[in-house]
């Protein structure tokens, strides 16, 4: 059974009967004994529930989902999607933040440049990473590789999973609002084909720092938002604890985010969730992200900048009905 700490309460009972599979079929290699047929009704079992609790999750279900301790990160993604990469470092005027990855890499017969947020698994991990908020020379970099990218002829494929920005007195002397505000508008401009997929948390400016793509995906279970829960909790009610509230309102989940026109699609991901088998939501990751790149690079760059252009201006838009309503 895994630890109790990566065990959502929502996914208990899931355990318990991931745990007795695992005591049969330890009994069976020990005893040697044929017990296929119980472990076989103890799965379908298994993914009868895990179907049912996962066709009634709420956005905050959906939110610590994201946030869950076993979900692949983005170095999880690239070593598994890119045939091979290499990771480059530096912003070339600061430091090297190690909450933001990225290089180049081969994605099949394809020379992509890679960016995107990376938590840590453990403390000491999640230290160096600095919890996955990116820094200014965070930014920075990712805005450099982007551009050396688009200097060469290569698409640009970015990863978000952040709980937002760094928000030290040393981000904010360092310049981590014009950081990214910079990147949105000079990342905007950039002829080379641009793929952005959500897999856990898109947080705030955090997010949105390489999120100007002209894809935009969403893992199935990812969520995307201005703001985390509990600080907009914090902000409306005074009260952190009213998260789940919070969450409702936002429309922070890849269904709501894709609703909004704020996305343009939706990745699956396998049954429980991608931390439940990585390998295959890594799959699904990397048919989507191919399927976009074939459809953007059939445009010319003049066509392609006025696509890009034309969707984020038309996030947003409002018209005024006949009787004074107002409609997105």
């Amino acid at each position: 059974m895994p630890p109790s700490w990566s065990v959502l309460d929502f996914e208990k009972p899931i355990a318990e009967l991931d745990d007795q599979i695992a005591q049969i079929k330890q009994l069976t290699a020990e005893q040697g004994e044929d017990r296929s047929d119980e472990i076989a009704v103890l799965e379908a079992d298994r993914d009868r529930l895990i179907e049912e609790i996962f066709a009634n999750l709420t956005p905050w279900d959906k939110t610590l989902i994201a946030r869950h301790p076993k979900r692949p990160y983005t170095l999880d993604y690239v070593r598994t999607i890119f045939d091979d990469y290499t990771e480059l470092h530096g912003d070339r005027l600061f430091a090297d933040d190690h909450a933001m990855v990225g290089g180049i890499a081969t994605l099949d017969d394809r020379q992509v440049m890679f960016v995107g947020q990376q938590k840590g698994r453990d403390l000491k991990d999640r230290q160096y990473r600095n919890f996955g908020s990116a820094r200014p020379e965070g930014y920075r970099k990712a805005l450099r590789l982007a551009k050396a990218a688009a200097k060469f002829g290569r698409p640009v494929i970015c990863f978000v999973d952040t709980p937002a920005a760094d928000v030290s007195v040393g981000a904010e002397e360092r310049g981590i609002s014009e950081a990214i505000a910079r990147n949105m508008m000079e990342i905007s401009a950039l002829g080379t084909p641009i793929v952005v997929v959500v897999i856990g948390e898109g947080g705030s400016g955090g997010a949105i720092g390489i999120a100007v793509g002209d894809k935009i995906l969403m893992q199935e279970h990812a969520i995307y938002s201005v703001i985390p829960p509990e600080g907009c909790a914090a902000i409306i009610w005074r009260d952190p604890t009213k998260a789940k509230e919070a969450a409702d309102a936002l429309k922070l989940t890849a269904q709501g985010a894709l609703e909004l026109g704020v996305i343009d699609g939706i990745i699956p991901e396998p049954l429980g969730g991608a931390h439940r088998n990585m390998e295959a939501a890594a799959r699904n990751v990397k048919a989507e992200i191919i399927k976009a790149l074939d459809e953007l690079e059939k445009l010319t760059v003049p066509k392609l900048l006025e696509k890009r252009y034309k969707k984020f201006r038309s996030m947003g838009a409002w018209a005024e009905g006949e009787a004074g309503e107002s409609s997105q």
